[in-house]
């Protein structure tokens, strides 16, 4: 149990807020009929990831993923879904926040094929190309991937 005094949060020295809570961030898994992952390039970033991001404090799994699909890939209508992967919590030092992330296969009616107001770029990909890319974020699409065969 934390010693802060409300339990969550508390101001640093540095003036940066410390949230001894995790964040919880959700991802997706979408495959095309051909096997092919949906990958996203968020808005200024340089590497593939699986669409997605941080839960909401007031969302269900569902709504959360629904939001971030949208807002990455532009994922309309319904779709369902499953857990396949959650990672070991780690810190992330730019956020100075401890972040929980699981990982979901999601099978939309319609598959996105633009990308959403938050992404610059979606693309779908073998994820075999990505097993030996320099960035763990890639990496960890093949992995993810590779688990949801």
């Amino acid at each position: 149990m934390t010693k802060q005094p409300h339990g969550i949060i508390d101001q640093s020295e540095l003036g940066r807020k410390n949230d001894y809570l995790y964040r919880v961030s959700i991802k997706g898994l979408i495959r095309n009929p051909d096997g092919k992952v949906l990958v996203v390039k968020e808005a200024g970033r340089t590497w593939w990831d699986l669409p997605g991001g941080g839960m909401d404090h007031d969302e269900n799994i569902k709504s959360a993923l629904a939001r971030e699909m949208h807002e990455e890939v532009g994922l309309i209508g319904n779709f369902t879904y499953k857990v396949i992967a959650v990672d070991n919590p780690g810190f992330l030092s730019h956020e100075n926040v401890w972040q929980l992330r699981l990982i979901f296969e999601v099978v939309p009616e319609t598959l996105p094929s633009e990308a959403g107001n938050d992404a610059d770029e979606i693309h779908y990909i073998n994820p075999s190309e990505l097993k030996d890319s320099e960035h763990s974020a890639e990496r960890s699409v093949f992995e993810y991937a590779s688990i949801s065969k």
